[in-house]
């Protein structure tokens, strides 16, 4: 009887572990179409050269950029941590690497393209690319969600940011994303040359 006690606890242990370690992405099956929602952190580190651990560096200027009061024409890339929390030291489970163009004359617009590489659980090594507009005023941006790859080839959705945290001395921010993708469990892929 102790080792059935034992061994239920065990399992109930690996089942809350892996409930917990997942919680940041779920799936359901509606049909025929898997409808997938992700709930994380990005950490973006725009302190310059000045900081050792920067992931957001600027790239180009326009003519412009220096007297526009809106940053118009200036591009940033960017590779930041993308976690199952809000701190930055919780669970690693991607990496959003790619550009933002700062595209308004007359406000603060940035036109994205951002590729989410999953780096952890059952989409490990699958990608997720966005494409689109936002104003950075918006307390809450939505962007759609353009295709995939790996698990979500052919996708579509779109995706809810904002920031959960800024400090603007050192240009640390942290940015909520959760994001909603279909992709159908039939669909028909290419796989021959």
């Amino acid at each position: 009887m102790k080792n059935i006690t034992i061994g239920l606890m065990l399992r109930i242990s690996c089942l809350l572990a892996a409930a917990a370690a997942s919680s940041w992405v779920q799936t359901i099956t509606k049909g025929n179409k898997n409808i997938t929602k992700f709930h994380f952190y990005v950490h973006n580190l725009d302190g310059g050269p000045k900081f050792p651990n920067t992931t957001v560096y600027g790239v180009a200027n326009a003519s412009i950029t220096s007297t526009s009061p809106t940053n118009f024409g200036h591009i940033d890339v960017f590779d930041d941590r993308v976690t199952a929390e809000a701190d930055i030291n919780s669970e690693q489970v991607a990496r959003v690497q790619g550009t933002a163009a700062y595209a308004g004359l007359q406000a603060f617009v940035i036109a994205l393209n951002m590729n989410f590489y999953i780096t952890s659980g059952e989409f490990n090594r699958s990608t997720l690319g966005m494409a689109g507009h936002i104003t950075a005023a918006d307390l809450l941006r939505e962007v759609p969600m353009i295709g995939g790859t790996g698990a979500f080839r052919l996708a579509r959705g779109y995706a809810d940011s904002s920031i959960y945290s800024i400090d603007l001395a050192t240009g640390y921010s942290v940015l909520e994303y959760k994001i909603y993708v279909i992709a159908h469990s039939d669909e028909v892929v290419w796989t021959g040359a």
